[in-house]
């Protein structure tokens, strides 16, 4: 049958619960500098539930997050030590893979304060140039616009490594991005130049009309969704910190891992957990998937 990529599941989420730490505007960063080691105990427990690719602790290290809390001489230190926990957890498991996640400039869900496209180009690439040598690929991750979609693809192409475009939809409406933009748009902008397109940080409900639409191209594909309550259109803050959402009472492993196993049956290859999903969450998946027939790699 068909071979899957399994992603590993959310990590800023899954930090926070283990130290017991109030979320920050710096998300997992915060956690990671506190507490050396976490990181790579939580992408040890994703490889032991069955995820093959282990998503870098980057998504908020962001010269622009850092400077907010003044501490932006310790961007690329913070980088490379993101990167070096991924590597010790993946020791020298050769089929086990390290995606570079590049999250969004300014903030989550902020289309509207995304930067200019000259002046974010040039800030996905420094995030992807640094991460480069230690990474297989790059999943630029809760794409938001076509302008993000844009930008953090140009950017990331630099290094020439693989870049997987991962797109946050309406939670209300899954043929559209957070901007309302077409989601059919962003595919455009994606084949050209992406080697994968998902759906990430969304409400389950809403990937299957997106990977409806993802279908239809020649791209890889497939989803990661969070276990958030319906991030609404009045969810605008400058800096949103998860404190701000509710979990959902209602996406358990089981629950969570019977969606993903219908996007695997609407084509999906890649599949994943974003926010709240923990490796518990990814076991069930990899339970399924094998009962099922499917390879993982």
């Amino acid at each position: 049958m068909t071979a899957i990529t399994l992603l590993d599941g959310g990590m800023g989420q899954e930090l926070i619960r283990r130290a017991g730490d109030a979320p920050t505007p710096l998300w997992s960063t915060q956690v990671m500098m506190d507490r050396p080691g976490l990181v790579q105990q939580v992408h040890e427990d994703y490889f032991a539930a069955g995820a093959t690719v282990a998503t870098t602790n980057t998504y908020a290290i962001h010269r622009d997050r850092l400077r907010r809390a003044g501490i932006e001489d310790r961007f690329e230190a913070l980088h490379h030590a993101a990167l070096a926990e991924a590597q010790a957890a993946r020791g020298d498991r050769e089929n086990l893979r390290i995606a570079g996640s590049i999250g969004p400039l300014a903030a989550s869900y902020r289309p509207d304060i995304h930067p200019a496209h000259a002046d974010a180009v040039p800030l996905y690439a420094e995030v992807a140039q640094i991460l480069a040598p230690g990474v297989d690929l790059f999943i630029c991750e809760t794409v938001a616009s076509l302008a993000h979609a844009r930008a953090a693809l140009e950017g990331a192409r630099t290094t020439g490594k693989p870049v997987w475009l991962a797109l946050t939809l309406d939670d209300e409406d899954g043929t559209r991005l957070r901007s309302g933009e077409p989601v059919d748009e962003a595919l455009a902008i994606a084949q050209d130049g992406a080697t994968a397109i998902l759906a990430n940080c969304s409400a389950p409900e809403a990937m299957p009309a997106a990977l409806m639409r993802f279908a239809r191209t020649t791209l890889p594909f497939g989803a990661y969704a969070n276990g958030f309550t319906r991030i609404t259109k009045e969810f605008l803050q400058d800096a949103p910190t998860v404190d701000a959402l509710q979990p959902r009472r209602d996406m358990g492993p089981e629950i969570y891992a019977s969606h993903v196993m219908a996007w695997v049956q609407m084509g999906a290859t890649i599949v994943g957990g974003c926010c709240e999903t923990g490796p518990a969450h990814i076991a069930e998946i990899a339970r399924r998937l094998r009962v099922a027939g499917y390879t993982i790699t």
